[in-house]
């Protein structure tokens, strides 16, 4: 009887030490962004030399890797990533592995400015749901939030979206004193559009110019709040990532709620993260990661970069630790979210 060659049987798929299947990849292809939101990043960012970045082909690679190794949900951040020249390269590589089934789901996550004139691409590419962060309605909050951005051109982005078939979803960061008399309005439009609505708590990663302490709204306020306008009811719907959602009677639509601070998510965790660099995070609130760019270059084969990618696994922690410390203003964790991917 014939045997099948090992180098022909299915990989081992990647279960962490908690017994959780790594079924969810994050990558962020650039850390550059033509926004600098506030909560995000200084207005005046130092970004990465271009020979520290992975190449487009490179990255690809990269996902072909984890995609083997039982990634099914594969989703591109930044920065913003359709700032990323010839990115549309990689999604429609990408977008191949989900017309073969080797890949269930390929999505992004963009602020939005390039939306307009890239919509048709991605759907033809197979990209079928976006999320697109957008914080305020108000054209002059949106101005302060974002500091260099259009508010109009992002409402333009989001209409050639959905026009292109693309199912969107907002994800906006709740802000004291910012937005939060807005969040009701911002629920209402989208609902009215057919998007849902991610709420999120501001994150304590990377310096900024302000002082998280003052940004922080738990969003069981917010919640709490919502609850005494509408029926909110919680329901099982899933996207992969940690939002836990409600629906609302009167609108017909649905509301997440990612809450890292108030409530930690991590007991069904089944996501990491790598850098534009090839930096591997298995954990977004921990500083622990691991180097895949050097296996990556160090040979065409690619059995030292699964070896890395598995080892790395090996050593995800249970949860994260985010805490805003509010004695000294700092971090939870030093690098920021553009670096690390939203």
């Amino acid at each position: 009887m014939l045997t099948q060659s090992p180098a022909l049987l299915a990989p081992t798929p990647l279960v962490d030490p908690f017994q959780r299947a790594i079924s969810y990849l994050r990558v962020s292809v650039t850390d550059r962004c033509d926004f600098r939101c506030v909560y995000c990043m200084s207005e005046h960012m130092t970004f990465l030399p271009k020979r520290d970045l992975l190449s487009l082909e490179e990255l690809d690679r990269l996902c072909a890797a984890f995609i083997r190794l039982g990634v099914r949900k594969l989703r591109l951040t930044g920065g913003e990533p359709l700032v990323r020249r010839d990115l549309m390269t990689l999604i429609r590589s990408l977008g191949q592995r989900v017309s073969s089934g080797e890949l269930e789901e390929l999505t992004l996550t963009t602020n939005g400015s390039q939306l307009a004139r890239f919509a048709p691409e991605l759907a033809d590419a197979g990209v079928r749901r976006i999320n697109v962060s957008l914080d305020t309605l108000d054209p002059a909050a949106f101005k302060t939030i974002t500091r260099w951005g259009d508010l109009a051109q992002v409402l333009n982005g989001i209409d050639a979206a959905i026009a292109a078939g693309i199912h969107v979803k907002i994800n906006t960061v709740a802000l004291r004193g910012v937005n939060e008399d807005e969040i009701a309005s911002i629920a209402e439009w989208a609902h009215g559009k057919g998007m849902d609505l991610s709420l999120i708590e501001t994150m304590p990663l990377g310096e900024i110019d302000g002082d998280r302490t003052d940004q922080y709204l738990p969003l069981s306020l917010v919640r709490a709040r919502l609850a005494q306008r509408w029926t909110l009811t919680d329901i099982p719907y899933r996207t992969g990532g940690p939002a836990r959602y409600v629906s609302v009677g009167e609108t017909g639509g649905r509301i997440g709620f990612i809450t890292p601070m108030t409530h930690n998510f991590c007991e069904s965790c089944n996501r990491v993260r790598v850098t534009c660099t090839g930096t591997l995070y298995m954990c977004l609130g921990q500083e622990d990661a691991a180097d895949l760019r050097a296996p990556l270059r160090a040979s065409m084969d690619d059995a030292r970069l699964e070896t890395a990618i598995r080892d790395a696994i090996a050593r995800k922690p249970k949860g994260h630790d985010f805490v805003i410390d509010r004695r000294n203003a700092r971090p939870a964790v030093g690098r920021h979210m553009s670096t690390t991917g939203g």
